[in-house]
Formats: C-alpha cells, sequence, structure tokens
C-alpha cells in the first residue's frame, strides 16, 4: 500500500520506518523543509529519534499535496494544535487516515477523529493508540497497541497495516474511549512528574495512578466511552507507561515543574509537544460540562493555568475529605 505520514516527529517518523519494514510505500510530510531535507540526506531524524537509522526507501515531501496524491492510508501524527489546519487539506480524501495524535481539541471538545469526521467527511477513520514510545518502537523493541475505529473492518485493516512480530496490534470498537484514555493519561503523567520533581516515593505514585485512573474512567465514561477500555492497552497501560518512564515528555514536563522550573521556560526549551499542557484545560473544561468530578485533572489545571504553587497542589490533593474507594 502507498501511505503517507504527516508530521515528522518522533511518532511519525518511528512509524514511517515501521510501515516501509512491513512493505509499504512510504511518504513522510513535516512542515520544516530543511529538517525534512537533512532527514532525506542522512537517512536519520536526529533532531527527534537520535541515532536510529532509518531505511533507504523512506521518501520525503514538504509539499503536503504531493504528500498525500495517490495514498491509501494516511497516518496524522501532528501536534493538537496543527490536527485541524493539516487535516484540512483532506477533504476530498476517501481513504483510511489513522490518527496516531493523542489529545482534545479545547474550541469543540472533540478528539483527532472527531476533528477529522469534519475535516475529512469522505474517510474511514481510525486511531492508533497504546503504551508506544517512538523511539522503543524505532529500535525495535517489543510493542503493543490498539487500532480503534466504529468500523470492525477498518480497525482489522489498521490492525494488518501496523502489525508485525515487535509490533502487536489489538483492536477496539470503542474509538471514543481509546482516544480519551491517550489524551487523558498525558495529564495524569505530568502530575506523576510533578511527584518526582518533589521527591515523591513509588507509594505516592501508585496512589496518584490508581486514583486518577478512576476520574478519568468517570470522564470517558460521562462522554460516552466504554468504561472496560480504559482497563486496556490505550488506558491504563498508557498511562502506566506515561507516569514512570523517563522517555515521556509529559512525566518530564511534570518532573521540571516539581523541582521549581518556571512555566514558560520549560514550555520554550521543548523540541517536542508535551500534549498534556493544552489537554490539561481542554480536560478541565470538558469535566465541567459533564459535572463530573476530576481532582487530579483540577490540580494540574491550576498548577499550569492559574499558577497554582505545584507542592501545594499536591498537598490539596492528599488532603481531601476521606471517602470510600470507587
Amino acid at each position: 500500500m502507498k501511505v503517507t505520514v504527516l508530521g515528522a516527529g518522533a511518532w511519525g517518523t518511528a512509524l514511517a520506518k515501521l510501515l516501509v519494514k512491513a512493505g509499504h510505500t512510504v511518504v513522510l510530510w513535516g512542515h520544516d523543509e530543511g529538517h525534512l531535507a537533512e532527514l532525506e540526506r542522512s537517512k536519520r531524524n536526529e533532531r527527534h529519534l537520535p541515532g536510529i537509522e532509518l531505511p533507504a526507501a523512506l521518501r520525503t515531501e514538504s509539499a503536503i499535496t504531493g504528500a498525500i496524491e495517490g495514498a491509501d492510508v494516511i497516518v496524522a501524527a501532528v501536534p493538537s494544535k496543527a490536527f485541524r489546519e493539516v487535516t484540512g487539506v483532506l477533504s476530498s480524501f476517501s481513504g483510511v487516515v489513522v490518527s496516531v495524535t493523542k489529545g482534545i481539541e479545547r474550541e469543540s471538545d472533540l478528539t483527532m477523529c472527531g476533528v477529522l469526521a469534519q475535516t475529512a467527511r469522505r474517510a474511514q477513520r481510525a486511531a492508533l493508540s497504546g503504551p508506544t514510545f517512538a523511539l522503543e518502537v524505532a529500535r525495535g523493541i517489543p510493542t503493543a497497541s490498539v487500532a480503534a475505529s466504529e468500523d470492525p473492518f477498518i480497525a482489522t485493516a489498521v490492525q494488518e497495516l501496523f502489525h508485525q512480530a515487535a509490533f502487536r496490534v489489538y483492536t477496539s470498537g470503542d474509538l471514543l474511549g481509546v482516544e480519551l484514555g491517550g489524551a487523558l493519561k498525558n495529564v495524569i503523567a505530568i502530575a506523576a512528574g510533578v511527584c518526582d520533581g518533589l521527591g515523591f516515593g513509588d507509594n505516592s505514585k501508585a496512589a496518584l495512578i490508581t486514583r486518577s485512573m478512576a476520574e478519568v474512567r468517570r470522564l470517558g465514561v460521562a462522554c460516552g466511552a466504554q468504561a472496560e477500555t480504559f482497563t486496556g492497552l490505550s488506558g491504563l497501560g498508557d498511562l502506566t507507561v506515561t507516569c514512570f518512564s523517563k522517555l515521556s515528555r509529559n512525566r518530564g514536563f511534570g518532573e521540571r515543574l516539581g523541582r521549581g522550573e518556571k512555566l514558560a521556560e520549560v514550555l520554550t526549551s521543548m523540541t517536542s509537544v508535551a500534549e498534556g499542557y493544552p489537554t490539561a484545560r481542554s480536560a478541565y473544561e470538558l469535566a465541567r460540562k459533564h459535572d463530573v468530578m476530576t481532582p487530579v485533572i483540577d490540580e494540574v489545571y491550576r498548577m499550569l493555568y492559574e499558577g497554582k504553587n505545584v507542592a501545594r497542589g499536591l498537598h490539596d490533593l492528599m488532603s481531601r475529605d476521606s471517602k470510600a474507594e470507587d
């Protein structure tokens, strides 16, 4: 198949490498023409995937219309803030579009496939999610993920597109649940990083993850997702790895805040997007809209958007009224 990957960051590049290995013809598009030229010349993406050799067959294209021409499948791997703009060129595309971006559009409360329903109306939509760090996938380290679509045939087609010995893909019909799990866990990972920055231990983080999973599930179900989805790869699996791993941008983002760095300094110094930052505001507003109690998400929002002291935020979480576990 001919596959176009939109987004030459770490995840887009890793998936492009994976798809070439599977025997597909792959074109990688990015917004930075100079970066693409260097990637094409060196067959490396040192900015986002240092030390990874890319296949000679991987082709790059800086013109998005040229990149998508003749494609059977498009993989959308651009940041959530640019997702609507970039996928706006897909209005006449009638193939399969796979979103691998984990976010919620603040203005519409839509997940990325919800955005695709407006920008790529003729396309078949799916999401690929799970505990999938780009660098590990690029190195061929065994990984499991989930392909989700409201159409079971599309979910299976995406599964077959990506599935390899070191990249196992399951399927799900709960597209909304899979996307919400992937987006909301980034907010929780920021809180987990704050715990690390403040010097808290494993007990603290285990408690945070467990209670956060309860509120992520509550919010997801209120939005129309299935509760059991949040105990799968795109929920608990992704939450766990993102909260513990040193590879996690969102956990690292929170850790720097916990150590006392200023938010503006952290944001300007990052070369890749920490999706938990914009998602914290989207999730906070979504919880208000559905009248769902989300104490961890609320505290992360207050730290990021109201300037609340991070140590005070964690203290307020722990000092809430006692209650039964739900």
